[in-house]
């Protein structure tokens, strides 16, 4: 498990940074990677949550400029489906961004509340919300469930 302390936070910050991009790998299994290493609680879930939020962020910063016209094209979507499913975001607003991050969604619904123009600050107070949350979650899993598999986590130790 050395590994993955050599890159560390930093690693961790940008692995996390990625994996909020359209990149399809999991920041949960970068955080538990690091705990189980021995690295700080409170800075992995900083660091991790900082980095998933910044890429969510790009995410929704690239929805911004899309344009009606290009998604059209590009997609074959009628203007019809565009604007049922901007009726769809307009209902909940920004408070959809606090589920950008689910997996298989969440950088989708990122991209549609930039491509929808959702209220800016709103938007990246609920996905910061959403994302921390998430790894508040799985570091209290984690050391929870620690103490009932040693041998599972000293197996990845060992690795």
């Amino acid at each position: 498990m050395e590994w993955l302390l050599d890159w560390g936070y930093l690693g961790l910050f940008i692995g996390s940074f990625l994996a909020a991009t359209i990149i399809p790998f999991s920041s949960d299994v970068l955080l538990v990677g690091m705990l189980i290493a021995g690295a700080d609680p409170v800075l992995s879930v900083t660091f991790a949550t900082l980095g998933n939020w910044l890429g969510g962020l790009s995410s929704y910063g690239l929805g911004w400029l899309g344009k009606w016209e290009w998604i059209e094209k590009v997609f074959k979507v009628s203007r019809a489906k565009l604007e049922k499913q901007k009726s769809k975001v307009d209902k909940y607003g920004s408070g959809l961004a606090f589920f950008t991050w689910l997996p298989g969604i969440g950088d989708v619904m990122a991209i549609a509340l930039g491509f929808y123009k959702t209220e800016p600050k709103k938007t990246a107070l609920f996905m910061l919300l959403g994302k921390g949350a998430r790894f508040v979650m799985w570091a209290i899993v984690y050391y929870y469930v620690r103490p009932y598999f040693p041998d599972i986590v000293n197996f990845f130790k060992s690795w």
